[in-house]
């Protein structure tokens, strides 16, 4: 069932009549010089561990170095800001994410420091879940007894998520305005951060991306209580989704792609692009997604992504968080 439409995608680009169409298409460019592939989190979260999988990969692929440079802050607008004001030379990209290339646009307004037009379109690399968690110290095994006990104490418990805009803080918003809850938002500059403080107690709920927190859910370090998935994530079954724990409005899925500045060459986009749909295409790529709770992310009728429907699914988010956190009030002060 793994080897599917990507894998067709590897095979095909190995043929030497479809290579050809694909240097014909521009994929010929080559990078001068290193990469710099901009994180806008910290170390240690979804976002930086997908653009670590992809980096070792991508620089034999590339014949230059692909350098992780996390440049944390507001959501992630501030390492997408570094790459729409970059030379728009292919050297530098970003790993876009569902926070600033989508919810932060109607969450900031007119404090945005770029606008969707400024970035290029590259590949969709992942979706993941998010979970819905807290200390093991909380009395809530459900999520319906989670909101049992916040009814109880309103405003006395703390909901923790890696930043304001993320799609964790609004998976926490969508479940405050469907359960009628009030917790209180702490956001933190990543995810290893808020991780720390939800462990040792100080912070009773958390919020975030199954890869950076599943290693803490299967160990007992957090209690999972929900994914905000329409289906169960094959990597937590025993887990329920938000709809099956009675909150089928709280639904969020996470993702995670490459883009670049605006003017970006169109052979340097369509270069990376081929490069790192053969990348995903390699089951042992693959497999360290699938094992952190990764899903698919096919755009393309034939799979994988291509620079264009990569633009058309962004356009299709920045629509659908905007109507999302409009709907749940959320403002950047959380």
């Amino acid at each position: 069932m793994r080897v599917n439409r990507r894998g067709l995608l590897a095979a095909s680009l190995a043929m030497p009549g479809l290579a050809s169409t694909a240097r014909a298409q521009g994929a010929t460019w080559s990078p001068s010089r290193p990469i710099r592939l901009i994180v806008g989190f910290t170390p240690a979260g979804t976002t930086d561990i997908a653009a670590r999988i992809l980096a070792e990969p991508l620089s034999q692929r590339l014949g230059q170095q692909v350098i992780i440079e996390n440049r944390p802050g507001a959501g992630g607008n501030v390492g997408a800001d570094v790459v729409a004001k970059a030379d728009p030379d292919g050297h530098t990209i970003l790993m876009q994410t569902v926070s600033a290339g989508a919810i932060n646009y109607q969450l900031y307004g007119a404090r945005m420091p770029y606008k969707p037009e400024d970035f290029a379109g590259i590949s969709l690399v992942v979706r993941v879940p998010n979970a819905i968690f807290v200390n093991p110290n909380v009395r809530a095994n459900t999520l319906a007894e989670l909101v049992a006990l916040a009814r109880a104490n309103p405003g006395r418990m703390n909901i923790g998520s890696s930043g304001v805009g993320t799609s964790l803080h609004m998976t926490g918003e969508l479940l405050k305005l469907a359960a009628n809850i009030d917790l209180t938002h702490v956001p933190f500059r990543g995810a290893g951060p808020m991780m720390q403080e939800i462990i040792a107690g100080r912070i009773e709920v958390g919020v975030d991306n199954l890869p950076s927190v599943i290693g803490h859910l299967r160990e007992g370090r957090l209690r999972p209580l929900a994914v905000t998935t329409a289906t169960r994530s094959p990597s937590l079954p025993d887990v329920p989704t938000t709809a099956e724990a009675g909150f089928p409005t709280v639904e969020a899925t996470a993702w995670f792609g490459l883009a670049g500045p605006a003017r970006m060459p169109r052979a340097a986009i369509n270069r990376i692009n081929a490069e790192v749909e053969a990348i995903l295409a390699d089951p042992a790529i693959w497999r360290r997604f699938d094992e952190l709770g990764g899903m698919r992310a096919d755009l393309a009728p034939g799979g994988g992504s291509t620079p264009e429907s990569f633009d058309a699914f962004m356009r299709a988010e920045v629509a659908k968080w905007s109507d999302a956190v409009r709907r749940s009030g959320a403002t950047v002060e959380g």
